[in-house]
């Protein structure tokens, strides 16, 4: 038996199945429960000193809200109907419109990132409460003296509807005045130029004669539909759900239907609590010094689900004031932005059970693009740096292959002279490999090298929101997408057949047919791949046969002497 096919055949098989099933299921198993014995909600003694105050919390957070209503023109930067006399914010790089009962985020537009790569794009819609999506943003204060109560939110006063960050300007301050008997609030909202961080503060000034007790509450409101995203490709199934720090797990993932089987609950110092999905995140991130209680949860009968923190409880002596903040971010998987807010949150950048390879990978490319300006050059240097950094373990090999091509004559003369005796081909054929120091396995260690790189970009393409709709040249107009003309898989599957040709063919007639397909099938795959990924593969086989003419030159140049 050709072993070496065998074992290159079945490799390549690998690699393609793999990819199918993260093509339909791109599911972190870093994440998945292992045991299911360990499938238990962590307990926590309350914070609340009255027990009837958890049933108060549940009803006080799952409250129903006003649904926004959308202009019916066209363009995006129109606002919305006054109606509801929401607030509206503007930065550099946000749009973000607040309720004034309770405070909440009601919706949040990423003015920098556009839902298509055309004439036609517009800004993504990220946060929304409209008929057809349910996303939002709510903060408050719940306990003895809160302000959210059962039987309602309180209702904020700004000085303006409309605020708007100047040019020269770098902060943007929105304040919403509430005063409940002798104690006055000011909830402020903190924006940024160029930032997707959003600082809540609360600030408490306690006029009456008696002490303050409160505890501050960020969640997260959504409901389980896919987010729309058209990236020119068959639509990925990233993972979409909550994503939280446990205590035992620096990155718990739990998806829609997970947390519908069963509620989550955890406590920690510091934390944070996620709604992921491609490309984007958002998050509420309390303070690090503080032990803070997160919760997932559905709501029973409704197609809503809560992730939520409490913090411990605040305390404000009369005649005194106090503040607590928070931060709650909004927009793109920024490596570098969530792995500075908070311990462990860039891991929602998910690249997957070999994100350990996937990590490099990217640091790299985002080094080289840093140079030469362009992420497809980035992904050529980036594979030229891989196979020649791998060549001297894939050197003997690559001799092995060589070899394999020269004895080529001699197998297929042993295959005639035995005709149907498989054994006796089959001890003829490793006496061949004995006497010539073969190794018929040794072929497939490129391939096999390459695997695991081939699986680690693909996830770094899908996951990375810096390559999304980033050009390279010509009619490669996004790297994250399949290309709109198919040139770029069909010249890999061309680069595939040259390739063959410097690699023995099977002995055996039904591996040679499996052989010899095996172009075809790759680059129909390929037609659905993001093009990034199609020139890695390309670039990575006109270096794989350059290498190979290389060594089959080095074994044929006569020895001196």
């Amino acid at each position: 038996m050709d072993w070496q096919r065998t074992l290159l055949i079945s490799g390549m098989a690998i690699t393609a199945w793999l990819l199918v099933i993260q093509w339909n299921n791109f599911n972190d198993q870093r994440a998945k429960v292992v045991d299911s014995t360990n499938e238990t909600v962590i307990e926590q003694t309350p914070y609340f000193s009255d027990p009837r105050s958890i049933e108060a919390e549940e009803e006080v957070l799952s409250q129903e809200l006003p649904t926004v209503i959308q202009s019916g023109k066209e363009n995006s930067d129109i606002p919305l109907i006054r109606d509801l006399n929401l607030i509206e914010v503007r930065t550099d790089v946000l749009q973000v419109y607040i309720d004034p009962v309770g405070g909440d985020i009601v919706k949040v537009t990423l003015l920098d990132y556009l839902d298509e790569l055309s004439a036609y794009g517009e800004p993504i819609t990220l946060l929304d409460n409209s008929p057809d999506s349910l996303y939002i943003s709510r903060s408050g204060i719940i306990g003895k003296n809160a302000t959210d109560t059962v039987n309602g939110r309180p209702v904020f006063t700004s000085r303006a509807s409309e605020y708007y960050l100047l040019d020269g300007e770098t902060k943007l301050e929105v304040d919403l005045i509430y005063s409940q008997g002798d104690v006055d609030f000011i909830k402020r909202f903190t924006f940024t130029d160029q930032g997707y961080v959003i600082d809540v503060s609360y600030f408490i000034d306690n006029k009456s004669f008696e002490t303050w007790n409160g505890i501050f509450y960020g969640q997260i409101k959504r409901n389980s539909r896919a987010p729309y995203l058209d990236d020119g490709r068959f639509g990925p199934a990233a993972f979409l759900g909550a994503a939280i720090r446990e205590p035992e797990k620096n990155f718990a993932k739990y998806e829609f239907e997970d947390i519908e089987e069963r509620s989550i609950q955890t406590s920690i110092d510091g934390g944070w609590v996620s709604m992921v999905q491609l490309y984007f995140i958002s998050a509420w991130i309390p303070p690090k010094d503080q032990n803070n209680n997160f919760s997932l949860r559905k709501i029973t009968g409704k197609d809503e689900y809560i992730f939520s923190y409490t913090s411990e409880p605040l305390s404000i002596f009369a005649g005194e004031s106090g503040t607590y903040s928070s931060q709650f971010y909004v927009g793109p998987k920024d490596q570098k932005v969530l792995a500075g807010l908070a311990d462990y949150l860039d891991l929602t950048i998910d690249y997957g059970f070999l994100w350990m390879v996937g990590k490099p990978i990217f640091w790299t490319m985002e080094k080289i693009e840093s140079y030469v300006g362009n992420w497809g050059w980035a992904i050529v240097l980036v594979t030229l740096l891989i196979k020649f950094g791998l060549y001297p373990l894939s050197k003997a090999s690559l001799k092995s292959m060589a070899k394999m091509r020269e004895l080529q004559p001699e197998l297929t003369r042993l295959k005639e002279l035995y005709g149907d005796d498989r054994q006796k081909f089959s001890q003829e054929m490793m006496g061949v490999y004995k006497r010539e120091k073969v190794n018929p396995a040794g072929g497939c260690f490129p391939i096999l090298l390459q695997m695991p790189v081939f699986i680690a970009l693909y996830w770094v393409l899908l996951e990375s929101v810096e390559i999304r709709h980033a050009p390279w040249i010509l009619w490669i107009e996004d790297l994250s997408a399949r290309d709109p003309y198919f040139i770029l898989p069909l010249i890999m599957g061309g680069s595939m057949l040259l390739m063959q040709k410097t690699q023995p063919m099977p002995t055996d007639p039904l591996q040679a047919k499996i052989f010899k397909f095996m172009p075809i099938a790759f680059t129909l795959f390929c037609m659905s791949f993001p093009s990034g990924l199609v020139l890695y593969w390309t670039i990575n086989n006109v270096i794989s046969m350059i290498q190979q003419y290389y060594v089959q030159k080095q074994i044929k140049k006569p020895v001196k002497g």
